[in-house]
This record gives C-alpha cells, sequence and structure tokens, in this order.
C-alpha cells in the first residue's frame, strides 16, 4: 500500500479536524486577501480625494478583515494541533499493537534502535509536518491563485510580471526538493544507529566500566555523531537555500513593479493605490511560494518517516487459522519432518528432518553443543517461529489452527535469560495470571524455591525490582521466572537452560517440585547431562538434526555424541575436583 493511503487509513478517525483545520485557513486567506483591496481604495478614493468618510469605513474594514482573520487562525490552529496530536497517538498504538504481534521472524527483520526510532522520531515528524504544513498547503495555493487574479483585475499589465516570475520559482522549489529527498533517509537511519550505539552502551555500562573501555566507547559515539552531523549538513545545506533564492526574486520582482509602475504612473494608466495594492499582491504571492516550498520539503522528510513507520504497520505476521481452536484435551507433542530456516532464501536449514513425539506428562531433556538449534527447536512449539516445512502438532491439531493466545497460554517457556519488569515481585509473577490469590503464588514459589529466598527481602513479594530485576541475583531472577511460568497452569513447560545460575542441590528441589504438578509436560535444555539424566528420554541434536534418542543408559550405549559430551563433562568435574 502507498505510504500516503496507508497514514490516510491510520488517520480516518480524525478527518473532521483536517477538514475543519483546513476551512479555517481558507476563511482566514480569504480575509488576508482582501485587505490590500481595501488598502488601495483608501489610497485612491480616501487620501487622494481627501474623503474622511472612505478612510474611516474602509479602515475599519480592514480591521474587521484583520480581526476576523486572527479568529479564524486561532481556530485552525486548535483543530489542527488536536490531528497532530491524534495522528501521532494513533501511529504509535498501531505500531506498537503490531509489534506485539511480531514473531520472532518479524523481530529479526528490524534492529531494536531503528523500531525505537520509528515509534518516536519518525512518528514526531510526521506530527511536524502536519502541524506546519497543513496551513501553509492550504493557504499558499489559495492566496497564490486569488493573489494573480486579483492583482490582473488591478492592472492586467503590471501582472503580467507574475507569469514570469512564478515558473522560475517553481523550478527552484523542485531543484531544491530533488537535492533534499535522498538525504532525509539516510538522516533517519542515522538515527537509528545513534539508538542503537547509546543502547547498547547503557545496557552493558557495567561491562564497559570492569573493562574500562569509556574512551572506545566515547570515539565510537563521536564517529556516528559526526557522520549524522555530515548528513544533516547536506541536508540542511540545500533545504535553507530555498529562502535566500526565494528572496533574491520577491526583490527583482518588486523593483522591476516599481520601475514599470512608475512609468504607468507618469502615464496616467496606474494609479498609486492600485501599485501599492500590486506590491501587496506580490508580498502576499511570492510568501505563497516560500511556503509550498517549505510544505514540500517537510512532505519530503515525512514522506521517508511515513515509509519507515509503514515498514511495521505492513510487516507480514503469521496467518491466523480462520475458526482457531481453543481447547486442548491433549498435549501430545509430534513433529513430522520438520524443516527450518531463518530466511526464505537460505541455503542451508537450522533444523532438518525432525521426527520427534513426546507423550503427554513426560520428561524430554534436549541435548547437544551451542549452536546444534536447541532453542530453535522448541521455539516452533508456541510458533515464536513457523515451521518452513513439514508438520508440528499437538494433541493431533496442527500449532497453526490454534488460537495464537491460547497456544502460548498453554506452553510455557522459561529462558535463560529471563527479564524482570520494573515493579514488585509481586507485579512479575502475576505476569503469569493477573487474578492469581496468594494462596497459588505461595504453592509456586515454594515448588520453584522461591521461599528459600524471599524471608531475606525487605518486603517479600511486595519487594521492589529494579529494571531488569538488578537487585536480585542471576539465580534468584530464574526462580522467580519459574514461578511465573507455572502461573499460567500450562500443559507444556519448556526449560531454556533455565536453571544454568542455580545450584545443583537447589535444581533438584525444582526437579521435585515439578514432579508433583500432574499432567505436566516438560521439556528441558540443558548444557549439564546432570541436568537431563533423569528425564524419560532425551534428545540429542547435533547441527539441526536428530542424532539419537534415549534414555541415559541407552544413549550411554549407543550414542558417540553423548557419550562424548558425558566424558567431556566428567573430566571436567574430576580435573576441578
Amino acid at each position: 500500500m502507498d505510504p500516503l493511503k496507508q497514514l490516510v487509513k491510520e488517520s480516518k478517525t480524525m478527518h473532521k479536524y483536517f477538514v475543519l483545520a483546513i476551512l479555517f485557513v481558507g476563511i482566514e486567506t480569504l480575509f488576508e486577501v482582501i485587505i490590500p483591496v481595501l488598502m488601495s481604495g483608501i489610497i485612491d478614493d480616501g487620501i487622494m480625494n481627501k474623503d474622511m468618510h472612505v478612510f474611516i469605513t474602509r479602515g475599519i474594514g480592514m480591521i474587521v478583515c484583520a480581526g476576523l482573520s486572527l479568529l479564524t487562525g486561532m481556530m485552525y490552529a486548535r483543530y489542527a494541533a488536536k490531528a497532530s496530536t491524534k495522528l501521532g497517538q494513533i501511529l504509535r498504538d498501531k505500531q506498537f499493537e503490531r509489534i506485539q504481534k511480531f514473531t520472532f521472524t518479524n523481530l529479526d527483520h528490524f534492529e531494536t534502535s531503528g523500531v525505537i526510532t520509528r515509534l518516536t522520531s519518525d512518528v514526531t515528524v510526521v506530527q511536524n509536518a502536519l502541524t506546519s504544513g497543513l496551513r501553509p498547503l492550504a493557504r499558499a495555493p489559495i492566496m497564490l491563485i486569488l493573489g494573480l487574479f486579483m492583482s490582473f483585475l488591478m492592472n492586467a499589465k503590471l501582472s503580467l510580471i507574475f507569469f514570469i516570475i512564478c515558473p522560475i520559482l517553481a523550478l527552484i522549489m523542485l531543484w531544491i526538493v530533488k537535492k533534499v529527498a535522498p538525504q532525509y533517509p539516510l538522516m533517519q537511519q542515522a538515527l537509528d544507529h545513534i539508538n542503537s550505539i547509546v543502547q547498547e552502551n547503557l545496557i552493558a555500562i557495567r561491562t564497559v566500566k570492569a573493562f574500562v573501555r569509556k574512551d572506545h566507547e566515547i570515539e565510537q559515539f563521536d564517529q556516528i555523531n559526526k557522520e549524522v552531523a555530515s548528513i544533516t549538513q547536506k541536508t540542511f545545506h540545500y533545504a535553507l537555500f530555498n529562502t535566500p533564492a526565494f528572496q533574491l526574486c520577491m526583490y527583482a520582482t518588486i523593483v522591476v513593479l516599481m520601475l514599470v509602475g512608475s512609468q504607468l504612473i507618469l502615464s496616467n494608466q496606474l494609479e498609486v493605490g492600485q501599485l501599492t495594492g500590486i506590491l501587496s499582491y506580490v508580498l502576499q504571492i511570492l510568501n505563497s511560494f516560500v511556503m509550498l516550498s517549505n510544505v514540500f520539503l517537510l512532505m519530503t522528510r515525512s514522506m521517508a518517516s511515513i515509509e519507515r513507520v509503514e515498514q511495521i504497520l505492513m510487516e507480514p505476521l503469521h496467518s491466523e487459522a480462520k475458526d482457531p481452536v481453543k481447547n486442548m484435551d491433549d498435549s501430545t507433542i509430534v513433529f513430522n519432518q520438520v524443516n527450518f530456516k531463518y530466511a526464505s532464501d537460505a541455503k542451508k536449514n537450522v533444523l532438518s528432518d525432525i521426527n520427534l513425539t513426546i507423550a503427554p506428562g513426560t520428561k524430554v531433556g534436549i541435548l547437544g553443543q551451542t549452536g546444534s538449534g536447541k532453542s530453535t527447536l522448541v521455539s516452533l512449539i508456541p510458533r515464536l517461529y513457523d515451521v518452513t516445512s513439514g508438520e508440528l502438532m499437538i494433541g493431533n491439531i496442527n500449532v497453526n489452527d490454534y488460537d495464537l493466545n491460547f497456544l502460548r497460554d498453554k506452553v510455557a517457556m522459561v529462558l535463560q535469560n529471563n527479564v524482570l519488569f520494573s515493579g514488585t515481585i509481586l507485579d512479575n509473577l502475576r505476569w503469569g495470571d493477573p487474578n492469581a490469590g496468594l494462596e497459588k503464588i505461595n504453592h509456586v514459589c515454594e515448588i520453584a524455591c522461591v521461599n528459600e529466598f524471599m524471608d531475606r527481602l525487605p518486603q517479600g513479594l511486595y519487594t521492589e525490582l529494579g529494571q531488569g530485576g538488578v537487585n536480585v541475583s542471576g539465580g534468584q531472577k530464574q526462580r522467580l521466572c519459574i514461578a511465573r511460568a507455572l502461573l499460567k497452569n500450562p500443559k507444556i513447560l519448556i526449560f531454556d537452560d533455565s536453571t544454568s545460575a542455580v545450584d545443583t542441590k537447589t535444581d533438584a528441589k525444582i526437579r521435585e517440585g515439578l514432579a508433583s504438578v500432574k499432567g505436566l509436560t516438560q521439556i528441558i535444555i540443558a548444557q549439564r547431562i546432570q541436568s537431563v539424566e533423569h528425564c524419560d528420554q532425551i534428545v540429542v541434536l547435533d547441527d539441526g538434526k536428530i542424532e539419537s534418542i534415549g534414555t541415559h543408559s541407552e544413549l550411554m550405549a549407543h550414542s558417540k555424541v553423548y557419550k562424548e559430551i558425558f566424558e567431556t563433562q566428567k573430566k571436567g568435574e574430576d580435573h576441578n575436583g
């Protein structure tokens, strides 16, 4: 869809504000165009003929026109502000809503910094273009047409000068827009880069300080900042050229009008008041060109931002079933000849020929070297990624046929690098179930061994967590995330190396607590064989393929990869005493 059409679609609810703003601008401009006519009459009929009645009546008419112009201008400002703020609100809401529906595949298409820029800077650019551009966009054509018409009525011969200067001004304007247009997308991309550097630095500030790399970070930021300054300087070099160029044309026109007009006055073909009125229209007509040029520059920049916003709004989402399934009586998971790759044009699959059945209520361990595809495999179950080919089913129903929200409620994931949000521990736990009572919360905290450290926190469940949970340890954070996942009452619980930060004794306690949850299917990704050797079956992945499946004893007898991992870890334990 064309960016402008998309923008019109998103602003549908406030069309009345646009219409009213343009209407009041048109009325305001009409009053301004009338003023030079009244001024011309005051000079020719009032001052020259010493007629005070004409002077007073037309003077009052000018004051009334100016007052009404001010009033309609204020009404324009009111409705333009409403339209601009509403549009910004809608665009941010629509983008954020769209992002919440993204799969990991969608998110892979955008850098985090680029998404932030689109939600902030790009929307602000569109708002500024609307606020600053709507008025001149409506005024300039009206003022240009009426100004030319009124000056032609006053003196057709003198007004011909406008028909010479107008094409020159139009060519200057087109040249400037042509030069500036390619620069604005580069400016927004450079802002993306700045946001990326700042974001990365703030997230890793402890690492930067620990490695004393502040000079390197400052140098890196300074380099990209210079790049932004260079692009901006080049852009504004051309953008700001329009004002002096138009002023030159305006003053040259005034000089020519004065020379020609004075000759016409001396030959009694023109009145002084008419010349004064035409000079007033010169200012209006040429100012309308200046306004139009500024509007085109604003529109050029906003078009670049609109296209970037459109990339978020038009990003294709995963398909939704027409009649989605919202019940899961059977939680048997079946991978049938599943293949997956992150990009459609990728030459190699990340996962190949995956055939696996996980019975409900069982514990399945997934083991493999780094990069073997363990996390990718389990991400397919709640449709964080969609399979490229093959079939993934839960309870004889394709995962694509489930209601997405229902599916993700029934499949809980606990990641190695889990995130806690600002707020209390209770607020974070209730992400799993907003209506959970304290009895249920205390029960899952006991299973996840959260109760072991809760008493040491200053306010227990009501302890405030910093951003990202910085005031709890890695192991405590993982246990809180396990408790949060259990509150969902999931049928399938996936642990992606999520007990890596807890000690062996606590890990065993958590496993024991989870064993008491009836009917819960557990899928455990781990680096340590000790974390999965108790499982009903263990899946060994090697380079995106299933190397073998079996129990610990079966794999020790038949799996070369499993046995190598076991012996490597055993040597490490023996070496460490």
